[in-house]
């Protein structure tokens, strides 16, 4: 009922269709774990391990090094389908699915 009424009050939202992501590798739920570790669950049920702790402590660390406080590390979110932390700090969910479905986890170095 929303859309129809938001489309008699603005004849151009009619025009605009309901965006609804469906690709498998968009981030469910994401919860951050002690090691530097996060466990994932993606749309289609597909679930694993990203392995960070070397990737965050390492000198080629870049935007990801801020990651090495685990207050920060702690605040790992699902944000539009992807995890993210403040700063959009973000790894490619798409290369994040296709590791743990092929490896049940993802290790970042």
């Amino acid at each position: 009922m929303l859309a129809q009424s938001a489309a008699q009050e603005d004849p151009a939202a009619a025009a605009v269709p309901v965006i609804r992501p469906r690709a498998s590798w968009r981030v469910a739920e994401v919860h951050a774990l002690g090691d530097f570790s996060l466990r994932i669950r993606f749309k289609d049920g597909l679930e694993g391990i990203v392995k960070m702790s070397e990737l965050v402590h390492s000198a080629e660390a870049g935007v990801f090094a801020r990651l090495a406080d685990s207050a920060i590390f702690a605040q790992a979110a699902e944000h539009h389908g992807a995890v993210t932390w403040p700063g959009e700090v973000d790894p490619a969910p798409d290369a994040m699915y296709q590791a743990i479905r092929e490896h049940g986890e993802w290790v970042l170095r």
